[in-house]
């Protein structure tokens, strides 16, 4: 069972990337999934998730309203557009699927992906 993230990069402070998650070895059609990122030196933080239909959708306050998360089941992925980006967005964000509801602590998800790097400058 694997979780893939891609869509990581350099980007100028305002500038917008999408980060996309795939999933192999099962279907996670049933499960929560969200994105988390880790700054160095810091703690492994939420930014957002979604249920397991696309019904509802939670973000952190340093993020609601500049990322959008959504998810296609058909195609058991999931993405995070992020759109007006600042330097305090730069980190790793991992991709992460849980069992029943979205949480946002890292110890309810059961299965992670790698982490994609995101750069922003000033």
């Amino acid at each position: 069972v694997q979780l893939q993230a891609s869509g990581g990069g350099l980007v100028q402070a305002g500038g917008s990337l999408r980060l996309s998650c795939g999933a192999s070895g099962r279907t996670f059609s049933s499960y929560a999934k969200a994105w988390f990122r880790q700054a160095p030196g810091k703690e492994r933080e939420f930014v957002a998730g979604i249920s397991y239909n696309g019904g509802y959708a939670a973000y952190a306050d340093s993020v609601r309203g500049r990322f959008t998360i959504s998810r296609d089941n058909a195609k058991n992925t999931i993405s995070l557009q992020m759109n007006r980006l600042k330097p305090e967005d730069t980190a790793a964000y991992y991709c992460a699927a849980a069992p029943g509801r979205v949480e946002k602590t890292p110890r309810e998800y059961r299965y992670w992906g790698q982490g994609t790097l995101v750069t922003v400058s000033s």
